[in-house]
C-alpha cells in the first residue's frame, strides 16, 4: 500500500492498540446496553467497513498494484474502524455469551466445545486467507462481509438478550423465545414447582 517495509509492524501495533481500547468500551457498556445491541451494532459496522475496503481496492487499485497515499490512509482508517467494532462486540462477546447460555449441568462441556470450534475456525481462516485473497482479490472483503451478515442476522433473530439473567434461570429464557421454545423439552413439574412459579420467574428474568 505504499507505506514502506515497516508498515506491517506499524499496522500490527496500531490495530492492537485499537483492539485493546475497544475492548475496554465493551467492558464499560455490555451490562448497560446488553449483548444483542453490541453484537448487532458491531456487526453492522464491520459489514460497512468490509464493503468500503472492497470498493476502494476494486475501483482504485491500479495496474501498478499500489494505491495512492490518500486511499491507503483511508483503507487503514476503515480497517481500524473494523477492528474497533470487532473489539467492542464479537471479539469479547464471542466468549461472554457462550459462558452464559449453557445450563449448569452442561456448561463445562458446552464451553469446551465453544472454545474448540472457535480455535478450529480461527486456524482455518488463517490458513485459507492467502489462497482466498489470491482467488477473490478485493472480493475477499465481500466474502467475509457476507459471513458477518449471516452472523448478525442470526443474533437479531435467534439470540435472546442474556443481560441480567442468572444461569439458573437461563432455561426459562429459552422457553420464552419464539423459536427455541419449539425445540425445548417439557419442563418437569416437581417439588412444588408449578407453572405459576415458572411464569413468575420468567417474568422477573425478563424485567
Amino acid at each position: 500500500m505504499g507505506f514502506g517495509s515497516d508498515a506491517s509492524l506499524y499496522s500490527s501495533v496500531l490495530t492492537g492498540a485499537v483492539l485493546f481500547g475497544s475492548t475496554l468500551i465493551s467492558i464499560a457498556t455490555v451490562d448497560r446496553l446488553g449483548r444483542r445491541k453490541l453484537l448487532i451494532s458491531g456487526g453492522v459496522q464491520m459489514i460497512v467497513c468490509q464493503g468500503i475496503v472492497a470498493v476502494i481496492l476494486g475501483v482504485k487499485f491500479g495496474t501498478d498494484k499500489q494505491l495512492s497515499r490518500s486511499f491507503s490512509i483511508a483503507v487503514v482508517v476503515v480497517i481500524c474502524l473494523f477492528v474497533l467494532a470487532f473489539g467492542w462486540s464479537w471479539g469479547p462477546l464471542g466468549w461472554t455469551v457462550p459462558s452464559e447460555i449453557f445450563p449448569l449441568e452442561t456448561r463445562s462441556a458446552g464451553q469446551s466445545i465453544t472454545v474448540a470450534v472457535n480455535l478450529l475456525f480461527t486456524f482455518a481462516v488463517a490458513q485459507a486467507f492467502l489462497a482466498l485473497l489470491c482467488a477473490f482479490k478485493f472480493g475477499i472483503f465481500l466474502f467475509f462481509a457476507g459471513w458477518i451478515t449471516v452472523m448478525t442476522v442470526f443474533v437479531a433473530v435467534f439470540l435472546p438478550e442474556t443481560k441480567g439473567v442468572p444461569i439458573e434461570e437461563m432455561v426459562l429464557l429459552w422457553r420464552k423465545h419464539w423459536f427455541w421454545k419449539k425445540v425445548m423439552p417439557e419442563l418437569p413439574i416437581e417439588d412444588g414447582w408449578g407453572a405459576a412459579d415458572a411464569a413468575a420467574t420468567a417474568n422477573n428474568s425478563h424485567k
